[in-house]
């Protein structure tokens, strides 16, 4: 157990998030006293003059054994800037005295949180050449050249895409249905059983829910952008149930200037061809299909009721229908997968060739079941998991793919990331801006959570829907009038 101390200062959450890096959670733990005969580490902020220092030193047994210091001065006093410089420099500190000790140094640095493009972002803003971003990158945050070589590409391409102007919205319709529930998931999901299926009841209350917001977005001046139906699985829905949302869709919300429209079909267990024609026939033109895996002792594993050769056939249906692009997820570090079965995964994808593909490393969830019994299964280490997003990048580079957006989660396998590949063209749109967050995302359904964009003052608030399906059906109209709060009282036209 390694006892860790801080000094003249308070960021016990930031420190803690960078020692989850090089530890476990349960494998160090804050004092305000390191106990005698310990490992112990000291994170310290103290004032010499005008400078300020960091310093992390690291003790065993009483006996100092490395110490890393840096002095800064505080050019800006604007509070917030005033605040991030701070962190900075007491995680600068504290990830050389760890990477040191490790011998071992995270491609990510000192960077814990889930948007990384976001600070390249900020610094084009503030001018810097993408020459300095890079230098910025490597020395004040200790990224590795292979990751800021993919933030730089991922952003040349997102900043093309993005529409940040202030009257668009897009739209995001949750179904919180699926067959099973997998057992690395952590999403609002409900099996569906015949003797409580609530689908129906949902459709109903997301139909008030669409019409609702359609006058509100009528009212707000408001143009939307793209739409995205979630889950859960959609195509969990019966073909009826389908076709009257999309019904519902076309009758209320203006799609005059959509530039995307995505279904995510999921699940193959829950594809059909009536299906995959009700999509089709109502101008969709963007799927997903999502194996998660091309293994089939991992499929049964992880409590999907199909095979390879399932998702296959489904795959093919989808392009004898004709779809203009097919995104496939899969998920790194998937319980008893190494580095073969992850390469047999691609092997069988890029057979396939579809225009997208996201590489999710898996992230263990507090809420799912493999959280609950992660010691029955066997997890892949950080070198593998390292080898398996290298491969990835191997495989879609030759089906012509590049990376398009990315972001990264707690609780990751390897401390890694999340990467969409698509071919020139092909990209997500909706899936750069939930990550970019400059673009206000109205969220339909239980869990939706929709994300209002205030560009003046680049702030967002949060407007959260209820995660219970009966709660959301008995309470759908209280759902619409927390966003009439946020949409049409503050002001957003």
């Amino acid at each position: 157990m390694i006892h860790v101390k801080l000094e003249g200062h308070d960021y016990e959450y930031e420190i803690g998030e960078l020692i989850k890096v090089f530890y476990n959670v349960n494998e160090f733990q804050f004092t305000d006293k390191i106990p005698n005969g310990k490992l112990g580490i000291i994170n310290k902020l103290y004032y010499e003059n005008e400078k300020k220092i960091s310093k992390s030193s690291l003790y065993n047994k009483e006996e100092l054994i490395m110490e890393i210091e840096e002095e800064f001065k505080v050019e800006d006093r604007e509070p917030l800037r005033e605040r991030k410089l701070v962190k900075q420099k007491l995680k600068l500190t504290l990830f050389e005295l760890l990477a040191q000790y490790t011998k071992r140094r995270p491609k990510w640095g000192i960077l814990t949180g889930i948007r990384p493009t976001k600070i390249v972002y900020e610094l084009m803003s503030d001018g810097c050449t993408e020459e300095e971003i890079k230098n910025i990158l490597k020395i004040q945050y200790r990224l590795s050249e292979e990751k800021i070589q993919l933030l730089i590409n991922i952003v040349n391409i997102e900043k093309n895409l993005m529409k940040n102007k202030k009257d668009y919205v897009s739209i995001y319709i949750g179904i919180p249905f699926c067959p099973t529930k997998c057992l690395y998931c952590s999403f609002p999901s409900n099996s569906i059983c015949e003797k409580n299926d609530k689908r129906e009841a949902y459709i109903e209350s997301l139909a008030y829910e669409i019409k609702e917001v359609s006058m509100m977005l009528k009212e707000a001046n408001k143009r939307i952008d793209t739409i995205y139906i979630g889950g859960g699985t959609p195509t969990s829905l019966t073909n009826d149930q389908l076709e009257k949302l999309f019904v519902t869709i076309k009758e209320n919300l203006d799609l005059s200037e959509v530039r995307e429209f995505t279904v995510e079909a999921g699940r193959p267990d829950t594809i059909t061809m009536e299906k995959l024609k009700t999509i089709k026939n109502h101008g969709i033109e963007r799927i997903s299909i999502n194996p998660q895996t091309m293994n089939d002792s991992t499929l049964k594993l992880i409590g999907r009721n199909h095979t390879v050769e399932d998702i296959k056939n489904t795959y093919e249906l989808a392009r004898q229908i004709g779809f203009k692009t097919i995104n496939m997820d899969l998920i790194i570090g998937l319980p008893n997968e190494g580095i073969d079965e992850f390469e047999n995964t691609m092997k069988e994808i890029i057979k396939l060739d579809p225009e997208n593909i996201t590489v999710h490393t898996l992230a263990i969830k507090k809420s799912s079941i493999l959280k609950a019994n992660k010691e029955k299964y066997k997890l892949c280490h950080e070198n593998s998991a390292e080898k398996m997003i290298e491969m990835a990048n191997k495989y879609c580079k030759e089906m012509t793919m590049s990376p398009y957006y990315m972001y990264r989660q707690k609780y990751m396998v390897g401390n890694l990331e999340n990467i969409g590949y698509a071919k020139v063209g092909h990209e997500c749109i909706y899936n750069i801006e939930i990550i970019e967050e400059k673009q206000t995302i109205i969220a339909l359904g239980a869990g939706a959570i929709s994300k209002v964009y205030y560009p003046d003052e680049n702030r967002l608030e949060r407007v959260p829907n209820v995660t219970s399906l009966d709660h959301y059906i008995d309470r759908t109209k209280e759902m619409v009038e927390r966003k009439k709060k946020e949409l049409l009282g503050n002001n957003m036209k």
